[in-house]
């Protein structure tokens, strides 16, 4: 009985293109601010009720002001919550729906090296490449791998991914995901970040709601946005956030780190590693 693949595919993944993905996001990150807006307003009507009701009872002992006030807080909180119910619900029903579509689509954007096969499947000129390049050798492989990573030649870069993915791993000129990496690295990494920010952001919008609603959130939640919160500052696909103190251009420049290999560089720094000579023996 043969053994079953371990890859199931996921017949049931959301089509959506990075266009899509970059109009959802934007869609979930103007609900939320309209229901975070809604919070805070009603959240500034609780401020306001907690004054007065303390200026009112100004003269009384403060074990019991401060009774009164935390009941009448509780059924103004209440009354608060049952005006902007619906309200509430249909922001955060539209954004769960949003986020969810979005995670459906994940399966679509697992690698740069998934983005460029489909990206390129059916065309013409990467066929014509792949049957010119089935006899090459290493030299002229790492070759014409080093001239799609400087012109982005998408269909070059396919064809030699695909050839290369034949080849025994210690004969390969060159890295197959580096090279995708060129092409597809930095869309992959805006649109996992973009996977990433939508669950977060519909987990900010109910313990929003929770705190709202009960005056306390969710531990549980409040730990899951700060590890997504985490995630995406591991992706930095939008960069890094900007320091809360001033610096000064000087400061900046002698804190920043060297600058990371790119794409490019790594695949020329792989070559090099490849084609140096193997080191003499010593007797």
């Amino acid at each position: 009985m043969p053994t079953p693949s371990k890859t199931k595919a996921n017949l049931g993944a959301a089509w959506m293109t990075d266009n899509d993905i970059r109009a959802a996001l934007a869609k979930i990150n103007h609900n939320r601010v309209q229901h975070d807006n809604m919070v805070r307003k009603a959240h500034l009507d609780l401020t306001r009720r907690r004054q007065q009701l303390e200026s009112s009872l100004d003269g009384i002992d403060k074990r019991d002001r401060d009774s009164m006030v935390r009941k009448a807080l509780v059924g103004y909180r209440a009354e608060l919550a049952r005006q902007s119910k619906d309200a509430r619900l249909a922001l955060t029903r539209e954004l769960s729906a949003l986020a969810d579509r979005i995670k459906s689509a994940e399966a679509h954007y697992r690698s740069p090296m998934q983005m460029l096969m489909r990206d390129t499947l059916g065309d013409e000129r990467r066929s014509r490449i792949q049957s010119q390049i089935e006899q090459s050798g290493p030299v002229e492989l790492a070759s014409l791998a080093e001239l799609a990573a400087a012109t982005k030649d998408k269909e070059l870069a396919a064809a030699l991914c695909g050839r290369v993915g034949n080849m025994k791993r210690d004969d390969r000129p060159f890295s197959a995901g580096e090279l995708a990496d060129v092409m597809f690295g930095e869309l992959h990494r805006e649109l996992s970040q973009a996977l990433v920010e939508a669950e977060r952001r519909v987990l900010e919008a109910l313990q929003a709601d929770a705190e709202f609603e009960t005056g306390k959130g969710s531990a549980h939640r409040a730990l899951q946005i700060a590890m997504l919160k985490k995630r995406e500052a591991e992706i930095g696909a939008y960069g890094d956030p900007a320091p809360d103190d001033e610096q000064t251009e000087e400061d900046a420049e002698d804190e920043a780190p060297a600058a990371s290999p790119t794409g490019e560089e790594r695949i020329a720094s792989g070559l090099r590693a490849r084609r140096a000579p193997a080191p003499e023996p010593t007797e």
